[in-house]
């Protein structure tokens, strides 16, 4: 087979890839290695919200370029970040065009564009029909209406190259080693969250303790290729993901949702020692990073009162647990005083009591930083863990998708490690590296990352 451009895999960063390839005159195909017609994917299982670095993804592109510097600091791949952030709302443009539906509608960051029809946050996996579900065959249909394939059944196993320049894929079909040469390769499938070894490397000693909040594909197959034929890797270390219940890592209603950062960012998160180990202040994926490193990552629990179960925190649309958590099976421990909940949760109980009277103490004084840790105060408002029963719940790191990857440049090619581009090799999406990550796991958004990209690549293989 001989084609212009093979995207690997066949969720939102593959599939708008090789459909804006074909809609440039180019003949495309995407390659998926599960067989099934509505294949798992990340893409498939979205909550749909499509952010820039946590902003509305019709921000001023300067404003969105200047969020991600600050927070990303010294990963950042300016000339890749400055690209992003200018492509972002043209590319919400180019999504409507091709029929998806995106919506304004509240989300944890405010008003946000999210896929219609807007995926229902109660407990469990909730996709079919849904925005992710509904895009992922609407780009399928368009990549076909402009003479493009995607070939379900079929891995990718390693790169071509010739002369220096990638030249396109072995892969297994059916069984079966096929060769497809092309003029580019984009590296479009995901991050490596479901390859162990990988994330014992970069992640997390005990990757066994993590929850997989995500389809089982993402082994990292597309950076290793990469690495393989010379390509630049890095940005390693965080993740994206959220803080669950414990008992999500054997009840799969209990996951992507309901999860525990909003009540968490208001009140206690503590460890083994009943002491808290990071700022909750700073969200949800920074405090699932933060348990994912504890030397058990199972080891963590989350303390609040009857006030903020029942209140915004634990009932607020669209992400509050309350009530999904029961109604998934899951259950709160709950106390009529801060010694019984020691007692109940396996803590030591003059250790949260003390843990418990600081953060009120800082509540009522409004004085962050005596804490240890101290606690930020701009996003979050904490509260007051003072109205009984109180609760807990035990919780475990739920790992969504990764950071870091495959070097790329403001056209989204391959860097080699002396920092020029491969010929003929892009990567886009989440196996990428220059965007996200740092010390405070900052997160640019999945969607974003696989569209704006894809786009980038396709234009610039066009040319």
């Amino acid at each position: 087979m001989n084609v212009d451009v093979i995207a690997i895999g066949g969720g939102f960063a593959g599939l708008a890839s090789a459909c804006r390839a074909a809609e440039r005159g180019l003949k495309a195909i995407v390659l998926e290695q599960k067989p099934e017609e509505r294949y798992a994917c990340n893409s498939r299982y979205t909550s749909g919200v499509f952010v820039a670095m946590g902003r509305h993804a019709l921000t001023n592109p300067e404003e969105i370029e200047q969020a991600i510097l600050a927070s990303t600091g010294a990963l950042a791949n300016t000339e890749l970040v400055r690209s992003y952030a200018h492509h972002v709302g043209r590319t919400v443009e180019w999504i409507r065009a091709q029929g998806g539906r995106l919506l304004e509608a509240d989300a944890s960051e405010g008003k946000q564009l999210i896929l219609a029809p807007p995926r229902r946050f109660r407990e469990g996996l909730d996709w079919e029909g849904r925005g992710g579900d509904v895009l992922l065959r609407t780009l399928e249909a368009k990549l076909m209406e402009h003479g493009g394939k995607l070939l379900r059944g079929t891995r990718a196993e390693s790169l071509l190259m010739e002369d220096g320049r990638c030249a396109g894929v072995l892969a297994q079909q059916n069984g079966a080693q096929v060769r497809i040469q092309s003029r580019a390769v984009i590296i479009a499938d995901g991050g490596f969250q479901a390859n162990s070894d990988m994330v014992r490397e970069h992640i997390c000693r005990t990757p066994e303790r993590l929850l997989l909040r995500a389809a089982p594909g993402g082994d990292g197959k597309g950076i290793l290729m990469a690495a393989a034929v010379g390509a630049a890797t890095g940005g390693y270390g965080k993740f994206y993901g959220h803080l669950h219940h414990r008992d999500a890592l054997r009840n799969n209603r209990l996951w992507p949702y309901p999860h525990f950062d909003s009540v968490a960012a208001v009140s206690l998160l503590v460890g083994a020692d009943g002491g808290r180990f990071t700022d909750e202040g700073l969200g949800g994926v920074c405090m699932a990073n933060a348990v994912a490193a504890l030397p058990d990552p199972l080891s963590a629990s989350v303390v609040f009162d009857d006030a903020i179960w029942k209140g915004k925190p634990g009932t607020a649309r669209p992400v509050g647990p309350n009530p999904y958590l029961i109604e998934g099976g899951g259950a709160l421990v709950s106390a009529p005083t801060i010694a019984a909940l020691a007692q109940a949760l396996g803590l030591p109980t003059q250790t949260l009591a003390d843990s418990v009277a600081r953060h009120n103490a800082a509540v009522t004084s409004g004085v962050w930083d005596a804490l240890d840790p101290p606690r930020t105060n701009t996003k979050f408002k904490p509260m007051p863990i003072e109205k009984p029963p109180f609760h807990g719940v035990p919780l475990c790191a739920g790992i969504t998708g990764t950071m870091g990857g495959i070097r790329i440049n403001g056209h989204a090619q391959g860097l080699r490690e002396d920092g020029s581009p491969i010929d003929g090799l892009y990567a886009v999406g989440t196996p990428v590296a220059g965007l996200e990550g740092g010390p405070k796991a900052s997160y640019v958004g999945g969607l974003s990352k696989a569209f704006v990209l894809g786009l980038i690549a396709a234009d610039h293989i066009a040319l």
